[in-house]
């Protein structure tokens, strides 16, 4: 249930706002927060105080919704944040394709040693219940994956129920595989398969996902979360379909299986974002190996300058316990150290009895962790236009002021996601721009806070509105000295500038 929040923070109301609390002297939280919605936290009230709460992105997950669903939460998310004063961003999390038995009318035992057919042809009618025939000592359950049996070989070992029940192929059929049970239990309806390294021929967006994808554009999503990307030609399908559909929408491509993790560099190059979806893929690789395919993930998005989220299972006792676990929080704080761009809470705020609580409690962690970090910029990203490299030096500069902040003016967003690439941890990125798309993306990357706000013809006006606006909202205080990134007129030429510019006391007129 989503409970009353212990305290109500002061706000304010206007579209560019992202602050609910006065910011001076307090720890800036860099790491951005992601909460899936769902029954638990769906309702107006609850999006109220989870916003409240510093929730920055909010995720659809559509592998339990549909696009009408879809649809009326954006509307009412952009309601609530309107009327709160501070606004989200908006991440759906197409199905994608996915390999599952068919449905039973009762579960079946599988005893360790015995045999079951997976079978990808229609599945001949005996004494039984529709999708399942009962042989001797055999049973048979249908498969929705036609190439199941080309694509997997003999010895192979199939995942069924998230890894619950372990399979091993011992020989294919025309009509399917046989495979011997090599971990005993209840097989249900509609149990989810992995097929751990191996390369599955289906749809990178589906259908269904092009349905929902359909009705989110027309509500505006800010992110899409692509499901099982395996290849960087997926990142491109979905990429073709979201310009087809006149989206600007940015790509968080999800590695969940081994294909993806081989393919990692392709994948993370052709992508706006990464997601390590830990769930399926703490299944399909062996699980003592996680942590080092998460740290590799997080280095590489790194290097690469592009945002990075961890997901799954950070919070999972919290779904009925109101205190996380001992190794949860080691596990968050790993994600906060390594500087990954958000952390994420999934089955804790959909279906959870503490939502609050969990937003709570990653807060918390993240303000003990991240004043612990290393000041030391990122030294793996390559950076080869001279005004990256600019950038760099206003990280250095901002850094070495103390109890700064760098500013920066854009329309794309790409130099905002640069200065958060370099993780100058301790500084906030003020990212002003006059495009509302572009702010809504901009809630994502690590340490970047956006502000909507339109633009002077005269570029002075538009940084001394910019610096007036963060002291009447108390980001930065008289008599602080910020970094400042943009172009300035000489002479009829356009250059760009890294300038120092002191907060004052009260609004400051351009010199004409």
């Amino acid at each position: 249930m989503c409970k009353a929040p212990a305290f109500v923070f002061a706000h304010f109301a206007k579209i560019g706002s992202r602050t609910l609390t006065d910011n001076t002297g307090s720890h800036y939280r860099h790491t951005k927060i992601i909460a899936t919605l769902g029954p638990s936290t769906q309702s107006d009230p609850c999006l109220e105080k989870l916003i409240h709460r510093g929730v920055d992105v909010f995720r659809l997950n559509m592998a339990h919704g549909s696009g009408s669903w879809a649809s009326d939460i954006i509307r009412r998310i952009r309601q609530v944040s309107d009327s709160v004063g501070r606004q989200v961003a908006v991440m759906m999390d197409v199905k994608g394709p996915e390999i599952r038995t068919g449905p039973l009318d009762e579960p079946i035992e599988l005893i360790a040693g015995s045999r079951i057919h997976l079978k990808t042809a229609p599945v001949a009618v005996a004494a039984g219940p529709p999708d399942v025939v009962t042989h001797p000592a055999v049973a048979s359950v249908s498969v929705n994956y036609r190439e199941l049996a080309g694509d997997v070989g003999v010895g192979a070992t199939i995942l069924v129920d998230s890894g619950l029940l372990r399979l091993k192929v011992l020989e294919k059929d025309s009509e399917g595989i046989l495979c011997e049970v090599l971990t005993p239990g209840m097989l249900g309806s509609r149990r989810h398969i992995n097929l751990p390294g191996v390369h599955v021929n289906l749809p990178a967006v589906t259908d269904k996902d092009k349905e929902d994808l359909r009705a989110g554009v027309e509500a505006g999503i800010d992110f899409v979360a692509l499901s099982f990307a395996r290849s960087a030609a997926d990142v491109q399908t979905l990429r073709s379909f979201l310009a087809q559909l006149g989206s600007t929408a940015r790509i968080v491509a999800k590695i969940e299986e081994q294909t993806g993790v081989r393919q990692m560099t392709e994948i993370i190059r052709e992508a706006d974002a990464l997601m390590v979806a830990r769930g399926d893929l703490g299944i399909e690789i062996d699980y003592h190996e996680l942590p080092l395919i998460q740290t590799q993930l997080v280095r590489e998005c790194q290097a690469e300058g592009k945002p990075v989220i961890i997901a799954t299972h950070l919070l999972e006792s919290m779904i009925q316990s109101p205190m996380p676990t001992r190794a949860e929080i080691s596990d968050v704080s790993t994600a906060v150290r390594e500087q990954a761009d958000a952390v994420m809470l999934s089955g804790e705020t959909t279906t959870g009895a503490y939502p609050l609580e969990s937003v709570q409690v990653l807060k918390s962690i993240i303000g003990s962790i991240e004043p612990s970090v290393s000041l030391a910029l990122n030294s793996r990203i390559i950076l080869h236009e001279p005004k990256a490299k600019m950038l760099r030096s206003a990280a250095v500069l901002a850094q070495e002021l103390g109890q700064s902040g760098i500013i920066v003016f854009t329309r794309s967003g790409f130099l905002p996601y640069v200065l958060a690439a370099l993780r100058p941890r301790g500084v906030p990125i003020y990212a002003f721009t006059d495009v509302e798309d572009t702010f809504r993306q901009l809630l994502l990357p690590w340490g970047v806070e956006p502000f909507l706000m339109e633009f002077s013809e005269d570029p002075e006006q538009t940084i001394l509105d910019a610096i007036d606006y963060l002291r009447r909202r108390k980001w930065a205080a008289p008599g602080t000295w910020l970094v400042a990134i943009t172009n300035v007129l000489a002479n009829d030429t356009v250059i760009d500038s890294l300038q120092l510019r002191q907060v004052k006391s009260t609004h400051v007129q351009p010199v004409l």
